[in-house]
C-alpha cells in the first residue's frame, strides 16, 4: 500500500496535529492513531499497518524538522501498543526508526526516542530481545549524555531492558559478549556504571553463564578499580567479589586466561587494584591447581614486586601468596618451567627493594634443592647474577646469596668458580673487602667447610701477581681465622701441625699464600705453636720491612694474643723453660714495638708475669732434635720447631722449617723490589709533573 493511500486511511487534522509543537496535541493525535491501528490489526488489514508505520518512520521520524521527528516517535509508540499481541510482526519496521533517532543532536528528540522504545517495549517484552544489541550500544551511549532528563529517561528504559532479558529464553550471552568487552575500557563514569549494572543483572540470572566468559570482561572490571568515582569503585569491587565467590564453588574455571589478566593488574600503580589482583591470584594460587602450572612463572613475576610494597595488607597476601606458591611440588614433566620461573627469580634479585631480593633468593635455593640438574642447565645464566649479589647492601640478602652459591658450590668446578670469581672481586673492590669480606668468609667456611674454603683460597693468592692485594688479603683472611668462632675447629687442626698429619697438611697450605704478610706468617706460627719458626722469622725481618702497616698489624696481634684464642700460649708462658722459643719469639716482638705504643706496654706487661728464667739454661731444656714429645702429665711440650743455623734438612712432623723459611724470605724479597718499584715510578711521574 502506498504512502498516499495510508493517508486517507489517517484523518488530515491527526497528521497535523501528530507534528504540533504543543505535546499535548501530539498526545491527543497519538490516541486517535493507537484507535485506528486496533481496528485495523481487528480487521486483519496488516498492508494498510505497514503502510501507516511507512508514513510515520519516513515523513516524520526521518524528518529534518524536530516536531515532525517527535510526532513520528509517539505514532510509532501508539502504533505498537494498537497492535498489542500483532505487533512482533511489525518491529522491523517500528524499532529502527526509533533508535536512529536516538543520536539526534536535540535532546528533546532523543528523550521521546526513549519514551517510545519505553513503551514499545512494554508491549512486545521478549519479542524485543532481536534487537538487543543495538538497544544496549544506544542505551550505553545515552548513559553518558550531556542532558539529564534524556539520562532519566534512558535509565526507565534501561531497566525495563533488564527485566525483559532476565526473563527472556532467547537472549543470546554469546552474541552479547563481543559487545560488552569492545565497551569495557571506556573512561565515562555513567557508562561503566550502566556496564557494571548489566553484569551484575546478567550475573544474577541462573540460565546465563556469566563466569564462563569473565575472561573477556574482567580486566575492564579491574580497569574499574582505579576510577576516580568511589561509587563506581564500590559498583566493581562487588562485582568482582561476587564472580571470586563464584570461582570458589565452581568445579570448572578457565584460570589461565583470568591469570594472565590479574598478573598484569598485580602491577597496577593503584593501591586498590593491586590488592584485589594479589587476593585473587592467591585464591587461584589454592583453587587452580594444574591449569596454573604453566603460568607459575608469570604469577611469581607478579608476587615477588608485591612483597615489599608499601601497602601492608598487599604485603601480607603476597607473602601467604608465594609461601603457598612455593611449597606446591611441581613436576617439570607437567609444565614447570623451571627456567622461566630461575629467570624471574634473577630479574627481581636486581630489585630495589631488600625483602623482594630476598624471597627472589629463597626461590633460588627452593629450585636449587628440588630440581638441581634442571636449575644447572640455565646455571650460565643466573650465575654472574647471583656473584654480582655478593655486593648487595643487605648483610641478610648477602648471606642467602651465600648459601644459594654453597648449594650450587657442591659440585668442584663450581666451588673453584666461586672462589675465583670472590677473589676478583675483593681485589676490584677492596671495600667490599673491608666491609663484607669478614661475613662472606666466615658464612662460606660454615657452609662449605672452613678448612675447603681456606686451602682454595690459598692456593688461588699463592700465584697472586698483584703482590700489594695478597698481602692485603691475607691479612684479612689470618685476621678472620684468628678471631672467628666458626673457624675454631681449623685453629685446633693447626696447634696440632707438629703432630699430626691433618694439622702439618694444613700449615703447609697456608703457608706459601701466608708469606705475603710477616705478621699473618707470624700470627700462624704461633697458632702452629712453631715457635722457634716464629722467631725465625722475627728475625729475617729487615728495615724495609717494619714500615707503619706492619706496626699497625703488630699492634693488632699483640691485642689478639690477649684473647682466649691464645689462651692456650698464655698458659705455655707459665713454662718458660720448655717454651724458651715462644720466649724469645714474644720478646722479638716486643724489640720491634715503640716503647711509647699502647702496645708494646700491653706485652711488656704479659711478659713481666712470666716465671724468672735465665736464657743461658737455654743448651740444658733444648732437645737435640726438638721433636714434640709429651711429659708424664700428658701434655703436650715443643721447646723448638727447627733452627735455621742447622741442618736445613732438619724435618719436623714432615715440615722442613728451613725450607719454608726460605720460601718466604724469597717472597718477602719480591715484596722489596716491587714497592721499591713502585716508589721510584711514582718519583718519576712526581718529576714529569714538575717539568711540565
Amino acid at each position: 500500500m502506498t504512502t498516499a493511500e495510508a493517508l486517507n486511511v489517517i484523518p488530515a487534522a491527526v497528521l497535523r496535529n501528530l507534528s504540533d509543537k504543543l505535546y499535548e496535541k501530539r498526545k491527543n493525535a497519538a490516541l486517535e492513531l493507537e484507535g485506528i491501528v486496533k481496528h485495523l490489526t481487528s480487521m486483519g488489514d496488516h498492508d494498510k499497518i505497514n503502510a501507516v508505520i511507512s508514513l510515520l518512520s519516513h515523513e516524520y521520524t526521518y524528518s529534518p524538522q524536530a516536531h515532525n521527528r517527535k510526532g513520528g516517535l509517539i505514532g510509532l509508540a501508539a502504533v505498537t501498543v494498537g497492535l498489542t499481541t500483532e505487533a512482533a510482526q511489525h518491529l522491523e519496521q517500528i524499532v529502527p526508526p526509533v533508535l536512529h533517532s536516538f543520536s539526534h543532536q536535540d535532546s528533546r528528540v532523543r528523550y521521546y526516542a526513549c519514551e517510545a522504545l519505553y513503551n514499545i517495549a512494554k508491549v512486545v517484552r521478549g519479542d524485543f530481545i532481536v534487537f538487543f544489541n543495538q538497544i544496549f550500544d544506544a542505551l550505553c551511549k545515552l548513559s553518558a549524555d550531556s542532558d539529564a532528563n534524556v539520562q532519566s529517561a534512558a535509565h526507565l528504559l534501561d531497566r525495563l531492558v533488564k527485566d525483559i532479558v532476565t526473563e527472556s529464553e532467547q537472549f543470546s550471552i554469546e552474541e552479547f559478549i563481543p559487545l560488552l568487552r569492545e565497551r569495557m575500557n571506556v573512561l565515562s563514569p555513567h557508562v561503566r556504571q550502566f556496564l557494571v549494572g548489566w553484569i551484575t543483572v546478567l550475573d544474577s540470572v541462573p540460565d546465563i553463564d556469566m563466569l564462563g566468559f569473565l575472561p573477556d570482561f574482567l580486566d575492564g572490571l579491574f580497569n574499574m578499580l582505579s576510577d576516580s568515582s568511589h561509587e563506581i569503585r564500590q559498583q566493581a569491587d562487588s562485582a568482582l567479589s561476587e564472580f571470586l565467590q563464584e570461582i570458589k564453588n565452581s568445579p570448572s574455571v578457565d584460570y589461565g586466561r583470568m591469570a594472565e589478566i590479574l598478573v598484569q593488574r598485580a602491577g597496577s600503580q593503584d593501591e586498590f587494584t593491586r590488592l584485589t589482583s594479589i587476593t585473587w591470584i592467591n585464591e587461584f594460587v589454592k583453587l587452580g591447581g594444574d591449569q596454573l602450572v604453566p603460568y607459575y612463572a608469570d604469577i611469581l613475576g607478579a608476587i615477588l614486586p608485591c612483597i615489599s610494597d608499601k601497602e601492608e595488607k598487599i604485603r601480607v597476601v603476597s607473602r601467604e601468596t608465594n609461601d603457598e606458591l612455593r611449597a606446591i611440588e611441581a613436576d617439570p614433566a607437567e609444565g614447570f618451567d623451571v627456567g622461566a620461573i630461575l629467570s624471574v627469580a634473577r630479574r627481581q634479585l636486581s630489585s630495589e627493594w631488600e625483602a623482594t631480593r630476598i624471597e627472589a633468593l629463597h626461590w633460588m635455593w627452593t629450585l636449587l634443592n628440588g630440581h638441581r640438574s634442571e636449575v644447572l642447565v640455565f646455571l650460565n645464566d643466573v650465575f654472574d647474577t647471583l656473584l654480582r649479589a655478593l655486593s648487595d647492601p643487605s648483610d641478610e640478602v648477602v648471606l642467602l646469596v651465600l648459601e644459594v652459591h654453597a648449594c650450587i658450590a657442591e659440585d668442584p668446578q663450581h666451588f673453584r668458580q666461586l672462589v675465583v670469581f670472590l677473589v676478583h672481586s675483593f681485589q676490584h673492590d677492596h671495600s667490599l673487602l673491608e666491609k663484607r669480606g669478614a661475613l662472606i668468609i666466615r658464612r662460606l667456611c660454615v657452609l662449605l667447610n672452613a678448612e675447603r674454603v681456606y686451602r682454595e683460597l690459598s692456593t688461588i693468592l699463592e700465584g697472586e701477581s698483584d703482590l700489594d692485594f695478597a698481602s692485603v688479603m691475607v691479612q684479612a683472611l689470618n685476621l678472620i681465622l684468628l678471631t672467628s668462632p666458626e673457624l675454631s675447629d681449623l685453629r685446633d687442626h693447626l696447634k696440632q701441625s707438629l703432630v699430626k698429619d691433618a694439622g702439618r697438611d694444613l700449615f703447609l697450605s697456608l703457608y706459601a699464600s701466608w708469606s705475603h704478610s710477616p705478621m699473618a706468617m707470624i700470627s700462624l706460627c704461633l697458632l702452629a705453636q712453631a715457635y722457634q719458626h716464629a722467631s725465625s722469622v722475627i728475625q729475617s725481618l729487615v728495615e724495609e720491612d717494619i714500615n707503619v702497616k706492619f706496626l699497625v698489624q703488630l699492634h693488632k696481634l699483640i691485642h689478639l694474643l690477649e684473647t682466649p684464642t691464645f689462651a692456650y700460649l698464655r698458659l705455655q708462658l707459665l713454662e718458660p723453660g720448655r717454651y724458651i722459643w715462644l720466649l724469645k719469639a714474644l720478646y722479638g716482638l716486643l724489640m720491634l714495638l715503640p716503647q711509647q705504643s699502647a702496645a708494646f706496654k700491653i706485652l711488656r706487661t704479659r711478659l713481666k708475669t712470666v716465671p724468672s728464667y735465665s736464657f743461658k739454661e737455654e743448651k740444658v731444656a733444648r732437645t737435640s732434635s726438638g721433636i714434640p714429645f709429651f711429659n708424664g702429665g700428658g701434655g703436650l711440650q715443643v721447646l723448638e720447631d727447627g733452627n735455621p743455623n742447622e741442618n736445613s734438612h732438619d724435618m719436623h712432623n714432615g715440615i722442613n722449617f728451613a725450607s719454608r723459611l726460605k720460601h718466604f724470605k724469597q717472597i718477602q724479597q719480591e715484596h722489596r723490589s716491587h714497592s721499591k718499584s713502585e716508589t721510584h715510578s711514582r718519583f718519576n711521574s712526581a718529576s714529569s709533573m714538575k717539568e711540565l
